[in-house]
Parts: structure tokens; C-alpha cells; sequence
């Protein structure tokens, strides 16, 4: 059986890539709804029909677990997906915690870059009301980021000017940028020569592939070690046959620990 993984578009893709490193050895179905991309600018409604209508697409090959690896789908379905399946869901929840615990006895506050939706969210703002006890966390909204990474730009002048942008003033009074959208990681480069060299930025894949792994270990879902992993890409509901494409993610996917995987 296969893990499923689904982004409004190619964001997940940052998080795919962590599980093809921690877990080798298992089938996976990508899905990127990048028809309907970007997520962060439509209604908490619309995300929610779009992200059912994608789990629904992935439940009919037989998925074992799945990730939302969009914080977006996470911050508006999580929950009802959960009820509605009967296996693993895990979701994506911007790095706050460790964000707050890394400058919570400085003088440095943290910024959180995310989707409009994300930052307006139940779920987000009760991670906020958690773990932000100090008041120490600002929240910038990025929505343009996301549609670069639709096309492919991570870098460049345009992506450089949006970011200055975008960016407040006052920027060394942050001490931690946290990347609240899987998008994100993508432009790490463009953002670390934007802002000052002192700011830490992380994101939460990691830790949401972490818990993929805890979760499949401990339902008996792992596949066997000797199993030679694949990678099945779907676009809206049509699986990914254009080589452009499929050279596009493998080149944001690779990596030397994922070489046994065929794509």
C-alpha cells in the first residue's frame, strides 16, 4: 500500500522530500491540486471541498496513511478528515513551538511567513494562544511566494523584490523566521540574502515526517526493508506522464539517500 501526500500544488514536495530520507523504502502517491493553486486566497470553504475531493481521489488507490502536507488543507480539513478515515492523517503545523522556545529569554521576536488563511485560522491561532505566552510572534502574509513556486521561480529579482517587499523595516528585531507554508522552504536561499544573517529560519517538515515515521511504526505499517520505494506523481486527479514535469519534481526531489526510488 502507499502513503499519500497532498499540496494545493508542488509545496509538499519539501516535505515528500524528508520522507523519501526517513522512510525508503515505501511507496508514495503525490498529489498537487496545482489546478486549483494557490489555496491561501480562497475560502476556508473551498479549501476544504478541494482537499476532500483529492483525500477522496487517494483513499480509492489505497493509501495506508496520508500526509496534508499543506498548512493551509491542514488548517481547514484536518479535523473532518479524520473523522471520515479510517487511517492515519497527519498535517502540518507551522514551527512555533521551537520558534518561541529558541527566543523566548532574549530580547528577539518571531516572524511568522505563512498564507493569509493559514494566519487567520482556528488552528492557528490556538498554536499561537498555546505556545506564545510572551506575545513574541508577528505574522506576515506571503501569498505571492506561492504562486513563484507554481512556476518554478525560487530565485531571481522578481522573487528578490517581493521578498524586501514584503519584509518589514524593522527586521533585526526578529531572532527566528518561521516558513508556515511548504512552499516556502524552496525560497530559502532568496530569504537568507534578504535578511540579516543573525535570523534563524526553520520550518516544520522535519518534525511532521518525524511523526509519519512514529505513526507508521507504531500502527505495523512499515514496509518491508527490502522493498524498493516508488514515487507516483497525480495533477489534479491526472497522473504526471510530461517529462518536463516529472524532470521538475525529481530535481527538487533528489536527493542521495532517495537513489532507490524510481520515478
Amino acid at each position: 500500500m502507499n502513503i499519500g501526500f497532498f499540496d494545493s500544488g508542488i509545496g509538499g514536495l519539501s516535505v515528500l522530500r524528508e520522507a523519501l530520507m526517513l522512510l525508503p523504502n515505501e511507496n508514495y502517491i503525490y498529489y498537487a491540486d496545482s489546478d486549483n493553486a494557490p489555496y491561501g486566497t480562497k475560502t476556508r470553504e473551498e479549501v476544504k471541498r478541494l482537499t476532500f475531493d483529492a483525500v477522496k481521489f487517494l483513499n480509492e488507490r489505497k493509501i495506508k496513511a496520508l500526509v496534508i502536507a499543506c498548512n493551509t488543507a491542514t488548517s481547514a480539513a484536518v479535523r473532518d478528515l479524520r473523522k471520515a478515515y479510517n487511517f492515519p492523517v497527519i498535517g502540518m503545523e507551522p514551527a512555533v513551538k521551537p520558534a518561541v522556545q529558541m527566543n523566548n529569554n532574549g530580547d528577539k521576536r518571531v516572524l511568522v511567513l505563512a498564507t493569509a488563511l493559514t494566519l487567520k485560522e482556528e488552528k492557528f491561532q490556538n498554536l499561537i494562544s498555546r505556545f506564545d505566552s510572551e506575545h513574541i510572534v508577528d505574522m506576515l502574509p506571503a501569498p505571492k511566494l506561492v504562486e513563484f513556486a507554481e512556476k518554478f521561480i525560487f530565485y531571481g529579482p522578481e522573487v528578490s523584490a517581493y521578498i524586501k517587499e514584503i519584509m518589514p523595516e524593522n527586521i533585526d528585531q526578529y531572532g527566528t523566521l518561521v516558513l508556515g507554508c511548504t512552499h516556502f522552504p524552496f525560497f530559502k536561499q532568496a530569504l537568507e540574502e534578504s535578511i540579516p544573517g543573525s535570523i534563524n529560519i526553520i520550518d516544520g517538515n522535519r518534525g511532521t515526517v518525524n511523526h509519519l515515521m512514529s505513526v507508521i511504526k507504531n500502527n505495523n505499517l512499515l514496509s518491508p526493508s527490502d522493498t524498493k520505494g516508488k514515487v507516483t506523481f497525480y495533477k489534479s486527479g491526472v497522473q504526471v506522464k510530461d517529462q518536463t514535469i516529472l524532470e521538475r519534481y525529481k530535481n527538487i526531489l533528489y536527493d542521495t539517500k532517495a537513489e532507490k526510488h524510481t520515478f
